[in-house]
C-alpha cells in the first residue's frame, strides 16, 4: 500500500527495534520499514494520530503495521465463545426447568388420585408393615379399575353381605381366581384408622384358621381389601338359620370350635405379633369350601408387646354380648377379653342360639346364664341344639358347655388362657376346673354394667349384632 503522509523517521535500526520503539509510545498509531540497506538496517517510519492519505496498492506499496488494542484482537472469536457459553447455560436451565415441572406435575396427579384423605392414604402403600417403612410384606396393590371389573362395577348380584366395615363383594380376577372384595363404606362407623389397622395386622399373620389377605386398593376415595374367597360365607349364616343349621352336624361344629380356638391361640401366643382381636363373633368366622373356620375382621384388633398382659382404652369397641365386663365398664382389656368372646361363641355353636336373643327375656340375661341354670338342674343336654342332640358325642358336647361357661366367668383371673382351652378341648381324660355363675347371668350381676357403660354408648349396627363404641372427649 501507499504509506500515509506525515511520517516521523526514527533513523536506522533493525525491524525489531522499530517495532519496540512504536510500542513504547502510547500515541504511536503505526509503523513501517523503508527498504533495507546492505548493512541490514532499515529506516523506521512511525505515525502518530490519525492516518490520512492511506491508499491500498498491491503492486508497488509497502507493508505497514497498524497498532490496535489487545481487546480488538480476535474479537469475533471472543464474541462467538461468549455466545456459545450463554447458549449452553440457557439450554441447561431450560432443561432443568422442564424436568422440575414434569416431576411437580406427576406429584400433583398422584396426590389428587388418592383423594381427600391426603397424606394418610399416601402413607398406606409404604406403611403396610407394622414398623412402617417400605412394604416389606410384598402385599400386592390392585388398581381400582381391576377391582371394578372383577365385581362388575360392584353390582348387587356380586354382593356377599355387609358388615360394620362396609359391603363385601365376590370378584373374579385374572386366571378366574375368586376373591372377596371388602369395600370401606363412606357411611361406616369404621374409617381409615380401622382400615389401616386391619391391613397392617392381617398382612403379618399366616395361619390356617385366619383368613388370608391377598392385597389392597387405595385409590381416589376408595379403600378396599382383597381376601381369599370363602364359598360358605360366615358361620352365623348357618348357625342361626333353621333351614341351614342342619348342615352343621356335630363333627363339623366341633371342628369349627377347635379351629377358632387354634386361631385365637395363634394370635395370642405364636404369631409375629401378639394381638387381641376384640371383636370375635359368629359373623367374623368365615367358612371355606370344606367348612373349615377362618377368623376375619381385624379392624378393631390391638397389638400387645410380647411381655404385655393388659391395657386400657377410652374407646371401647366390639359387639354387645361378646364383650367382657371389665372391658365394657372400664375399657380394661387383655387376652381374657378374647377368651370371654370365644366362650360366648362356643356356647352359640353348641346351642344354635344367639346370645343377643336372651337380652329380651327377664331371666336369665345371657346365653351363658341360661346354660348355667340348665346345667345346675342336671339338664345340660337341653343346651345342645336339637338338630344334633341325638347324634352328637354327648361327653364332648357337655365338655364344650363346661369350657364355654368357664370362659365367661365374671373375673378375668377365673377364665382360662387359650392354651388351656385348646388343651381341655383336645384331651378327653383331663379334669375340668370348677365353674361359678357366669357374668351377665342375672340383673344383679349386670345392672352396674348396663347403667354405667352401655346406656351412654353411641351405637352402630352391623349385620348380626349391635356394635358398641364408647367415645370420650380428649
Amino acid at each position: 500500500m501507499k504509506l500515509p503522509d506525515h511520517a516521523i523517521i526514527l533513523g536506522n535500526m533493525s525491524m525489531s527495534e522499530c517495532e519496540l520503539e512504536c510500542l513504547r509510545k502510547c500515541s504511536c498509531t503505526a509503523y513501517a520499514y523503508s527498504n533495507a540497506t546492505e548493512e541490514g538496517t532499515v529506516k523506521c517510519l512511525t505515525w502518530f494520530g490519525d492516518l490520512t492519505d492511506l491508499v491500498e496498492n498491491h503492486g508497488l506499496g509497502q507493508t505497514m503495521y497498524i497498532r490496535v488494542h489487545r481487546s480488538d484482537q480476535g474479537g469475533k472469536g471472543h464474541v462467538h465463545k461468549l455466545s456459545l457459553v450463554i447458549t449452553l447455560v440457557s439450554a441447561t436451565a431450560g432443561l432443568l426447568t422442564i424436568l422440575f415441572g414434569y416431576l411437580l406435575w406427576k406429584k400433583t396427579l398422584r396426590n389428587e388420585g388418592r383423594g381427600s384423605t391426603g397424606g394418610s392414604k399416601s402413607e398406606a402403600i409404604s406403611n403396610v408393615s407394622v414398623g412402617g417403612g417400605k412394604n416389606d410384606t410384598e402385599l400386592p396393590l390392585f388398581s381400582l379399575r381391576s377391582i371394578v371389573a372383577s365385581t362388575n362395577n360392584f353390582s348387587e348380584a356380586n354382593k356377599l353381605g355387609e358388615g360394620g366395615f362396609g359391603p363385601v363383594y365376590k370378584g373374579i380376577l385374572t386366571e378366574n381366581e375368586e376373591v372377596a372384595i371388602k369395600r370401606l363404606s363412606r357411611k361406616s362407623g369404621q374409617g381409615h384408622q380401622e382400615f389401616m389397622n386391619e391391613l397392617k395386622l392381617i398382612a403379618k399373620l399366616q395361619h390356617t384358621n385366619l383368613v388370608r389377605l391377598l392385597g389392597c386398593c387405595i385409590e381416589e376415595e376408595e379403600m378396599i381389601l382383597i381376601y381369599e374367597f370363602m364359598p360358605n360365607r360366615s358361620l352365623d349364616k348357618f348357625l342361626f338359620d333353621s333351614s341351614e343349621n342342619t348342615k352343621l352336624d356335630w363333627g363339623t361344629r366341633f371342628r369349627i370350635i377347635e379351629g377358632v380356638a387354634q386361631g385365637v391361640l395363634y394370635i395370642h401366643k405364636y404369631s409375629r405379633l401378639k394381638i387381641i382381636h376384640r371383636d370375635l363373633k359368629a359373623s367374623n368366622v368365615l367358612l371355606d369350601g370344606t367348612m373349615n373356620p377362618k377368623i376375619s375382621d381385624f379392624g378393631m384388633a390391638k397389638i400387645f408387646g410380647m411381655d404385655q398382659t393388659e391395657a386400657n382404652t377410652n374407646r371401647v369397641v366390639g359387639t354387645y354380648g361378646y364383650m367382657s365386663p371389665e372391658y365394657a365398664l372400664y375399657g380394661h382389656f387383655s387376652e381374657k377379653l378374647d377368651v370371654f368372646s370365644f366362650g360366648v361363641l362356643l356356647l352359640e355353636i353348641v346351642s344354635g342360639k344367639r346370645n343377643s336373643a336372651f337380652h329380651r327375656l327377664e331371666q336369665p340375661l345371657s346365653l351363658a346364664g341360661w346354660a348355667w341354670e340348665l346345667r345346675k338342674e342336671g339338664r345340660g343336654m337341653e343346651v345342645i341344639d336339637e338338630s344334633v342332640r341325638e347324634t352328637c358325642r354327648l361327653d364332648e358336647a357337655l365338655k364344650c358347655i363346661h369350657v364355654g361357661i368357664l370362659c365367661v366367668q365374671e373375673a378375668p383371673a377365673d377364665r382360662p388362657t387359650m392354651s388351656s382351652v385348646v388343651f381341655m378341648l383336645n384331651n378327653e381324660a383331663t379334669s375340668l376346673p370348677p365353674i361359678k355363675e357366669p357374668a351377665f347371668s342375672t340383673p344383679r350381676k349386670s345392672s352396674h354394667v348396663g347403667s354405667s357403660s352401655f346406656s351412654q354408648n353411641s351405637t352402630s349396627f352391623s349385620n348380626n349384632a349391635v356394635t358398641i363404641s364408647m367415645l370420650e372427649a380428649r
